[in-house]
């Protein structure tokens, strides 16, 4: 998979103008929308939930790249899926001991699986369950607030990844993306990128989203 799939996080949009925005990504080449759902729990931060998953779904052409920061995950499974995501990410430090459960949930819906580890774990925990998902996330900021600086440390869990993930693993980057910290995780291997500030912030959201890949 040589193509980079961009997914401009709607977490930088304006929420008074959500479809404006969400098609102005849409036109301008972004692959994916990716959604952050947090529950002041797993994150100190509360944004959106199921209802908006599913009025977004009513308006996008683009597939919803849902991302759960989250306690408890599986209960949230069934709903989302309902409303309309794509593909599911749940945090792999909110759902240890039930990681392939999860993952069953998520597959049963026709809906692909990621799974998510935040700055401080290590990507050794979670090589086991490679094979049984669509999708990696790796965070490169703490998750919980955009806008904050990229991690570089972060960024070299990508190759430990990619050397043990069968070869349509999709390994996702998110926290911090620009066009620079871009090239570092692509060069590492990385062929998903989430950005939310640098794309919706830029005076050219098209060039943007073009420099990313």
């Amino acid at each position: 998979m040589s193509k980079v799939i961009v997914s401009p996080s709607i977490l930088s949009a304006d929420f008074a103008n959500l479809e404006r925005d969400i098609k102005k990504v849409e036109t301008a080449g972004a692959d994916w929308l990716h959604i952050d759902v947090m529950d002041g729990h797993f994150v100190p931060n509360i944004t959106i939930g199921v209802p908006v998953v599913k009025s977004i779904k009513q308006i996008a052409s683009n597939p919803l790249d849902v991302h759960l920061m989250i306690e408890n995950p599986e209960k949230y499974i069934k709903p989302f899926a309902e409303a309309g995501a794509d593909i599911i990410t749940f945090h792999y430090e909110a759902a240890k001991d039930k990681v392939s459960e999860i993952i069953k949930l998520i597959k049963s819906y026709k809906v692909k699986a990621g799974l998510s580890i935040k700055p401080k774990t290590s990507p050794d925990e979670i090589l086991d369950y490679l094979h049984e998902l669509d999708m990696v996330l790796i965070m490169t900021v703490e998750p919980g607030f955009g806008g904050q600086k990229f991690m570089p440390d972060c960024a070299q869990k990508i190759p430990v990844i990619k050397k043990h993930a069968p070869e349509n693993l999709i390994i996702q980057v998110d926290g911090g993306i620009n066009s620079e910290t871009a090239k570092v995780c692509t060069q590492y291997g990385a062929n998903s990128l989430v950005a939310g500030n640098y794309i919706y912030k830029s005076e050219d959201i098209e060039k943007a989203i073009l420099s990313l890949h």
